[in-house]
């Protein structure tokens, strides 16, 4: 029996690799790595630290006692030094110099930073192949006209693979906001209790330069080119919020595209795949609902609007630091990157298989190709002697006559038949058959797919090659 609340994006959506980044595990072996980095750090710096020490510390850095953990945390109040004595239970030689000089945020602050950074760096790999998947589909319907929709209101013509590299190009500039925000990451570092280092000044006897090492060779250790410059007891919460609202960049597009999904869905030119046992309704047994593309939209208005509480975390914070930020970005900042993995994984099964019904489109297109094309009937009745102000206004009475007969009759659209009736345009059925191939009316849509491709995506596909062609996408439910 299941007596509990269970998280949905932990049991039903986000993938094993993103749990797997934010698991207790991750985070708490993170801590001891960081407490390795700062033992070393201070030992090449002269303080009286042995390597037997550091090696006992590295020898239990995946060997973590969490009862014992739990048993301190509830005795001390405080889950850092709940964790500095398991650590110390467990490597009695270096009990002594553990998160020697350190105040909580330099475990704390730097393993988010480090484990936001893991969290980015696998969002950008799923998000690469999400650009390569909608690309692929792009290039392979390039030339298939479709109807352009503007308010959702029949428009000029496009093309299948043009309207795919709307999609595309929201998804590359979510990347570049990725790859600049992983670029810039910044480490805490070392930094004391209110970001002065005064704890690591007395340490080192006030050598100035030694403590300014100390910072730099964590970060070394750790991965990392740089540190904050200044901190309070933590890093400015403004890097919360920078995280998340990439994430909430890359939710907004997916659910863009999501949304054109479904809406095409209902007008049954395109599709998300559908298994063959899947239960469309459990009353309307001949119901295909686009269920995949309306969890996208769901889970993405989650991430767009959890960007809210980095905002305010961040413009709430006093001085050199408060603790209210600590309950929300447990909850906040995880589930964004959950949430995020969850519709990227969905955004790349769709992708991969979406189906498209080029008889229906022309069906959709033939129903107004004939009022778009006016302006070149106009034209060819010119050519044949006629008046263009006049040919102009019988054809606007002739497509409204044409447009009362689809709404109010429900009829076919006959407005080429009403013209072909009118002498003054002079037109036989081969001159008007002529104008009505949808190809001619793309404008250059297939060639900006291609310049599109070749100059924009190709490159970054180029670059990331290492990325591509992740594991079959197996979604939960």
């Amino acid at each position: 029996m299941k007596q509990y609340y269970e998280n949905p994006l932990i049991e039903r959506y986000s993938s094993k690799e993103i749990l797997q980044i934010f698991s207790a595990d991750n985070k708490f072996q993170t801590w001891r790595k960081l407490w390795v980095a700062l033992a070393e750090a201070e030992k090449e710096l002269g303080l009286q630290i042995t390597q037997e020490q550091i090696d006992e510390l590295k020898s239990k850095i995946t060997d973590i006692d969490f009862d014992l953990a739990a048993e301190y945390e509830k005795k001390l109040r405080h889950d850092v030094m709940a964790h500095v004595h398991t650590y110390g239970a467990q490597c009695p030689k270096a009990k002594g110099i553990i998160h020697l000089g350190a105040t909580s945020a330099y475990v704390g602050d730097n393993t988010d930073v480090i484990i936001y950074t893991e969290g980015l760096k696998h969002i950008r790999k799923q998000l690469i192949n999400l650009i390569n998947h909608l690309s692929l589909f792009a290039a392979k319907h390039k030339d298939l006209p479709t109807l352009g929709f503007t308010h959702f209101q029949p428009a000029q013509l496009t093309t299948v693979g043009k309207r795919a590299c709307l999609w595309v190009q929201d998804l590359l500039m979510d990347l570049a906001d990725l790859e600049h925000l992983i670029d810039h990451v910044k480490l805490r570092g070392a930094k004391g209790t209110t970001g002065t280092q005064a704890s690591f000044m007395e340490l080192f006897d006030g050598n100035h330069e030694k403590v300014k090492q100390l910072d730099t060779l964590i970060a070394q250790k750790m991965g990392f080119k740089r540190t904050f410059a200044v901190t309070g007891q933590t890093y400015s919460r403004k890097f919360d919020y920078q995280v998340l609202t990439v994430l909430s960049g890359i939710a907004q597009s997916l659910s863009k595209f999501a949304t054109d999904v479904r809406l095409l869905q209902n007008l049954k030119e395109v599709e998300e795949p559908f298994e063959k046992n899947q239960i469309g309704s459990s009353a309307m047994a001949y119901k295909r609902n686009p269920m995949r593309t309306e969890r996208i939209c769901s889970l993405a208005r989650y991430i767009i609007v959890n960007a809210i509480n980095p905002a305010l975390t961040a413009s709430t914070q006093w001085f050199e630091r408060t603790l209210d930020d600590s309950a929300n970005k447990r909850i906040s900042i995880p589930e964004g990157f959950l949430a995020t993995d969850a519709i990227l994984m969905i955004a790349i099964n769709v992708s991969e298989n979406m189906v498209v019904y080029p008889k229906v489109i022309l069906q959709h297109i033939n129903a107004e190709l004939p009022f778009m094309v006016t302006e070149n009937i106009i034209m060819e009745g010119v050519k044949r002697g006629g008046d263009r102000q006049d040919l102009h206004e019988k054809i606007r009475v002739l497509s409204m006559e044409a447009g009362n007969t689809v709404k109010v009759d429900g009829k076919p659209n006959d407005l080429i038949e009403r013209i072909l009736k009118e002498p003054s345009f002079n037109l036989k059925k081969e001159d008007v058959e002529s104008l009505l191939d949808p190809l001619l009316y793309v404008g250059r849509a297939p060639q900006q797919v291609d310049d599109f491709i070749n100059e924009e995506v190709n490159p970054v596909l180029e670059a990331n090659r290492e990325l591509l062609n992740l594991n079959k996408i197996d979604l939960k439910v």
